[in-house]
């Protein structure tokens, strides 16, 4: 499976699912997106990570790091692996005693994660060339299908994210 290095494009809000949407792209391209529907609080933890806010009390995903830091491990990167029965998946990798050990995450809390100990995400090379079949759906994986899509996003629904 190829992989390719990524970064977090943006968040946004699907109005028609009402749920965020976290868009990744390949790290030397933008034409290369993928929007992966995420939840609100996943979404909070990593609107907060790009801004640079912090919480007073350590968050899940800041309490995931120290539990990994603490017992001697080291986060070295994360990859969104496949699409399986329209559900995003992804894994951690962690270093540990000189081994290397894979966890089985779901994306947005392993983007939150990566954000968080600032390692490399990678996604599978094929997730960046899904095309929906649906009509009605819009080809996300289309740059400017997506852009017209989020055009239609009314500003004050990322009021949800203030923080």
């Amino acid at each position: 499976m190829s992989m390719i290095e990524a970064k977090v494009n943006g968040l946004a809000l699907d109005m028609v699912t009402n749920s965020p949407v976290v868009i990744l792209s390949s790290s030397d391209s933008s034409d290369r997106l993928l929007p992966i529907w995420i939840g609100h609080y996943e979404a909070l933890a990593i609107a907060m990570e790009l801004s640079k806010v912090s919480s007073r009390r350590p968050l899940t995903h800041d309490l995931l790091k120290s539990v990994i830091t603490t017992l001697g491990g080291k986060v070295k990167k994360v990859e969104v692996t496949e699409l399986r029965e329209q559900t995003f998946y992804a894994k951690i990798y962690i270093e540990l005693n000189g081994s290397i050990f894979e966890v089985d995450a779901r994306p947005s809390d392993s983007i939150a994660l990566a954000l968080k100990t600032k390692v490399p995400l990678y996604v599978a090379e094929e997730l960046f060339q899904l095309k929906r079949g649906d009509k009605k759906t819009p080809d996300l994986s289309d740059p400017e299908s997506l852009k017209e899509r989020l055009r239609r996003i009314n500003p004050e629904d990322f009021g949800k994210y203030s923080l």
